[in-house]
């Protein structure tokens, strides 16, 4: 090896070699939101080499919709093609939202394969791998929504809001679920394997989507019931996008669903990254 020489001596041959490796400019930190896209556009590729991660997507949401259509429909509205206008808005919320815990297990099997390792050696903005996470899974919930919504107008589903209020309702599913989605990361990162995120994530899902809106009435419950299933965040969800299917677009109920998601953002988002930072 060669050490170069100047008029004063020598020069330290760590700064030749910088010279030599690196003579153009560095470049620049990509942004928060280009970081965070190229995240997101990593999951969309997850499913496309892992097709069958698309199951809960496509065949649970058809499941679902057929199962509890033709199940409850005839007991409690005395036809499924008129139980099938009640339930459509609430079979979407509930399948969407149930698919939200996988967000939770894939942070949790990166973390366990070491690839947050390698994110965090990154000089990239430290929420952009779970913020891609999320954006990739919207993804998801949109294919989740659409086949529910090709089904129920096959079975007969016909909405008075028109294509505007089923657009505006998927898109307010679509931003409560990205909100509800802070929790399982929270939780991904929290629990020591994806076994325990699927077994919590479940523990958690079920009271709420059931007992809620979704398939009957509130009123018909018991008062001390009635309680819990007001304050069910996914109660107000589904009244809200129940009602701008049908063209009613309430105010109050949009709101308390955004105020929610908001809620969920700031506490679980916030919880997320601090355990991301000390993890």
């Amino acid at each position: 090896m060669t050490t170069a020489v100047t008029t004063n001596g020598f020069t330290p041959m760590a700064e030749t070699l910088s010279a030599v490796l690196a003579p153009g400019h560095r470049p620049t930190r990509p942004s928060p939101l280009s970081a965070s896209i190229t995240f997101g556009w990593r999951a969309v590729l997850k499913i496309k080499h892992v097709p069958e991660q698309l199951f809960d997507v496509t065949a649970f949401p058809i499941i679902m919709t057929l199962m509890f259509t033709y199940l409850f429909g005839g007991a409690l509205a005395g036809s499924t093609g008129e139980y099938l206008q009640f339930l459509l808005p609430g079979i979407m919320v509930t399948s969407v939202v149930m698919i939200t815990m996988y967000t939770g297990v894939a942070v949790n099997t990166d973390i366990e394969k070491g690839v947050f390792d390698r994110f965090r050696t990154l000089s990239i903005w430290r929420a952009a791998p779970m913020v891609g996470y999320l954006l990739g899974d919207v993804l998801r919930y949109l294919l989740a929504s659409a086949m529910i919504m090709a089904v129920g107008l096959v079975l007969g589903f016909r909405p008075d809001g028109g294509v505007v209020g089923v657009l505006a309702g998927v898109a307010l599913l679509m931003v409560f679920s990205f909100a509800f989605s802070w929790i399982w990361t929270m939780f991904g990162l929290l629990l020591r394997s994806e076994k325990s995120v699927m077994g919590v994530s479940m523990l958690v899902l079920f009271p709420l989507t059931f007992l809620s809106n979704v398939f009957v009435e509130p009123r018909t419950m018991p008062g001390w019931l009635q309680a819990f299933v007001e304050v069910n965040p996914i109660t107000h969800l589904v009244a809200s996008v129940r009602g701008l299917m049908a063209g009613d677009w309430d105010g109050g109920e949009l709101s308390w669903t955004l105020i929610f998601a908001a809620i969920f953002t700031v506490v679980f988002g916030t919880l997320t990254m601090r355990l991301y930072n000390r993890k």
